[in-house]
């Protein structure tokens, strides 16, 4: 057999042995149509009577931002759910377990086969024991945080709330705990506001297997659970730092899935009268525009007859109007002063949800962007990862307290604060409130520091003073700016708030 000839039955042999590849992965991943609840007339609930229609318009000429949010800038996340039962890889470990070679071997060595044990059989080990949502709530209040936000549902598609919708709920299974009912409800009655994420939209595909093996994904005994999960199209891929731009072709949902998506989501108004409702990635197609506006205007309306400020927050550009902009890490927060409000969501770990194993930040590192984002007109939103059996652990707990400790002495500073002209100058981070300038120290100096941004031709500075001491604070006053003094002793172990009196702002 000369070479050619060589050649080509190899390309023959490669090109059925793909073929039979292909066929095993197809019959170990079907395309099974996505299976979905059935509502009257096939649509969710008509929009009620107010002020907000379905288009961007309206909701732009009747959307305010609340004041609570402006005001309150620090607020907890927190995700929580059945993949904290593993409390491996991440909170995308529905995913993982079925698509990343070394998290399925790793459950496989811990739980069993993926056809036989799924991550539906994750569910009955949620026990949540040692929930106390007092307890909760309590922690959050001395943390200094003025608003709460858990995950009402993620990526894998299983309620914890009591739902009508869904037997998959952790009221029905699991820990038979309505979770967001309790944790609002402890919340609310320490002063705080409390909202709830949904990611409801990214179930569409978020489990569909990539690895060729047997999976229990499209069982159809559970296919009001799993979907089954539809074949993802292709996506861009986002580099490090980089926001979640969809492509605006890629929406893939049927329309009785958006329309079951928008019935879980007024389920959830209706039931928890959230101040806020915050939403992930998989919102921010405009070909999703007509869905999402219902909802905004089913919301807000609800909203105007509790008589409550409230607001939806999204990532990008998902609502072209009446939404918060969120953005995904530290990282990816606007780096100047902005013409709008936002908030950063950024977990206090690695991951988002609970791993073994996980490394922590501190709470100077927290602060530090809380008075970063403030001073740009932002917000700061901390995510924490209680683990699978309800407890926050120690760790996160003191990491908490640390920040509630600054904010007890600072807190003038940051709550209620608006950004001034100039966000900073060298050590410095500058917001306003109630005619009064403050200047937050970001290190502690033992020699006298100039604002060169206050000389007299600023306005005369009537008083200096330092949150927490009570010492008299040293300050001169000419051309060349504002000399500060600091006193002999720290008021706290980091930052440290200047309030500056008498001058024009």
């Amino acid at each position: 057999m000369n070479k050619s000839k060589l050649i080509l039955l190899s390309l023959i042999i490669l090109f059925q042995a793909s073929l039979f590849a292909q066929e095993k992965v197809t019959e170990n991943r079907p395309n099974l149509p996505r299976v979905t609840i059935k509502l009257p007339n096939g649509k969710a609930a008509d929009i009620p009577k107010g002020p907000y229609k379905a288009t961007w318009k309206s909701i732009e000429q009747n959307y305010k931002i609340p004041e609570w949010f402006v005001d309150g800038k620090f607020g907890i996340f927190i995700h929580y759910g059945v993949y904290t039962v593993a409390a491996h890889a991440s909170e995308w470990y529905p995913r993982h377990m079925y698509s990343n070679a070394g998290v399925q071997k790793w459950h496989v060595e811990h739980f069993g086969p993926v056809d036989s044990f799924g991550y539906k059989n994750l569910i009955p080990l949620l026990k949540m024991d040692k929930f106390n949502a007092d307890e909760w709530a309590d922690l959050f209040e001395k943390s200094g945080a003025k608003y709460v936000v858990p995950t009402a549902e993620h990526h894998d598609g299983f309620a914890m709330y009591d739902s009508k919708l869904t037997r998959w709920n952790s009221k029905n299974m699991g820990p038979h705990i309505d979770f967001i009912g309790e944790l609002g409800t402890a919340v609310r009655k320490q002063g705080l506001k409390f909202g709830l994420s949904n990611h409801r939209m990214e179930n569409w595909d978020f489990m569909y297997p990539k690895l060729d093996v047997k999976t229990d994904l499209f069982d159809p005994k559970y296919a009001d659970f799993y979907g089954p999960p539809q074949l993802p199209p292709i996506r861009k891929e986002v580099k490090p730092g980089e926001e979640v731009i969809e492509d605006q072709s890629v929406a893939p949902q049927s329309k009785a899935f958006l329309e079951e998506w928008l019935a879980r989501c007024q389920e959830l108004v209706d039931k928890y009268k959230p101040d806020i409702f915050w939403f992930d990635n998989g919102v921010n197609s405009r070909n999703l525009d007509s869905i999402k506006l219902r909802f905004a205007a089913y919301y807000y309306n609800r909203a105007d007859s509790w008589g409550k400020a409230v607001s939806i927050s999204t990532k990008s550009d998902a609502y072209l109007a009446g939404s918060i902009r969120d953005f995904e890490r530290q990282g990816r927060a606007p780096k100047e002063k902005t013409n709008y409000y936002w908030q950063v969501d950024d977990p206090i770990g690695e991951k988002f949800g609970y791993v073994e194993g996980m490394k922590l930040t501190n709470a100077a590192s927290i602060v530090r962007k809380l008075i970063e984002n403030v001073c740009r007109n932002g917000n700061y939103m901390l995510n924490i990862s209680p683990k699978s059996d309800g407890t926050i652990p120690e760790e996160q707990k003191q990491i908490l307290l640390g920040v509630g400790k600054w904010l007890s002495v600072n807190g003038d500073g940051i709550y209620g604060t608006r950004a001034w002209k100039n966000e900073s100058e060298g050590q410095f981070r500058f917001t306003t409130k109630a005619g009064n300038l403050y200047a937050i120290a970001i290190k502690w100096s033992e020699e006298p520091v100039v604002i060169t941004l206050l000389p007299e031709s600023a306005g005369k500075v009537k008083k200096v003073s330092l949150l927490g001491s009570n010492g008299n604070i040293a300050f001169s006053q000419d051309s060349e700016g504002l000399k500060i003094t600091f006193p002999k002793e720290k008021p706290c172990d980091f930052a440290y708030t200047f309030k500056i009196e008498g001058i024009t702002l």
